[in-house]
């Protein structure tokens, strides 16, 4: 690869398609992939290559004028301006199981594939989403808060948390990341109980688990854990009627979108007391601006959306989002599209 300023171009032979790269610093393995169906461009990003800072619209318009492919991260918004500008573009391949940073069905209209990464990062995000609840519900973070700040010793012993043996947690939205967390939560004695567009039976009876109706789930659940995709449908899915009708006191875990959550109703929430406290890795303005309100409330855990941020799971990642391109130019199929 030659280097500019700009982009780290591989060999511009004549005919060979353009694969355009929006990170530099991804697992070598992944650009290794790309160059076997294709000349790699890369974007200069800056920073780690797993920021959600998206680059700019600008060269995402560019790349889509000369490649044939696009291969992104979430952050990296795949509009109808960015598809419109992509006459030969046939595929945008993101290293994400969630697609809401890309306009599918404009993307499915101009015959464009979008593919994902799908399954890689089921355990990881189930891992964080379980040490999350156990953060929020021990309050583990205040603790450790308190004593670097030197604050520790009026609660020194006494900093109360809640079991979670013998209580019941309701998943919204049962695909493989709920379910791997439904597994976990079995392992502390919690009851698991799901609400979805859809009824899964096999997963009942595989994991012991019950399908309750949405009403049920919010008003009967101790902890209330949101898989769910992002979609337009649900957007801001859990408002303040929503949460006005959850259990006084329950606890609130999200590892899917921010996007699912009206931050203001959530906010209201936590400061009237009818949630006990709430633990989110993701939010619906990314990175959360400093001096959010949610920031300073003592029976928050907030953390950076690093769902599937373990160095074996993005490695992964990334290299299934280049398989996916791969497949694609050598067959005509992407293996995960959505």
């Amino acid at each position: 690869m030659c280097r500019n300023t700009k982009f780290l171009i591989a060999d511009r032979a004549a005919g060979m398609r353009c694969i355009f790269v929006s990170r530099e610093g991804f697992p070598e393995s992944m650009y290794k992939k790309l160059e076997e169906v294709g000349r790699v461009e890369v974007y200069r990003h800056g920073g780690s290559p797993w920021s959600t800072r998206g680059v700019p619209k600008s060269v995402l318009i560019e790349a889509a004028r000369r490649c044939e492919a696009l291969v992104i991260f979430i952050g990296d918004v795949v509009d109808r301006e960015v598809l419109d500008a992509g006459a030969a573009l046939k595929i945008v391949s993101t290293a994400s199981v969630g697609v809401d940073h890309i306009d599918v069905e404009y993307a499915r209209k101009r015959g464009v594939v979008v593919a994902y990464t799908p399954y890689v990062l089921v355990d990881a995000v189930a891992d964080l989403a379980v040490g999350l609840l156990l953060a929020v519900a021990r309050r583990i973070v205040l603790g450790d808060r308190l004593i670097r700040s030197g604050s520790a010793e009026a609660v020194w012993g006494s900093l109360m948390g809640v079991d979670l043996r013998g209580k019941r947690a309701g998943i919204v939205g049962l695909g493989s990341i709920g379910s791997a967390i439904a597994r976990r939560l079995a392992a502390f004695g919690v009851e698991v109980v799901y609400w979805s567009r859809r009824r899964k039976p096999e997963a009942e009876f595989a994991l012991g688990i019950s399908y309750v109706e949405l009403d049920e789930l919010l008003a009967t659940s101790d902890f209330v854990i949101v898989t769910m995709a992002l979609t337009p449908e649900t957007r801001e899915f859990f408002n303040r009627e929503m949460f006005q009708r959850m259990k006084r006191g329950a606890y609130f875990v999200n590892v899917a979108r921010g996007g699912l959550v009206d931050t203001e109703a959530l906010v209201e929430a936590l400061e009237t007391g009818v949630l006990a406290g709430a633990a989110l890795d993701v939010f619906d303005v990314e990175p959360l601006p400093a001096g959010h309100r949610l920031a300073s409330m003592d029976n928050v855990v907030l953390t950076p959306h690093i769902g599937s941020a373990t160095v074996e799971t993005r490695r992964r990642m990334a290299e299934l989002a280049a398989e996916n391109v791969v497949a694609f130019f050598k067959t005509g199929r992407a293996i995960y599209s959505v």
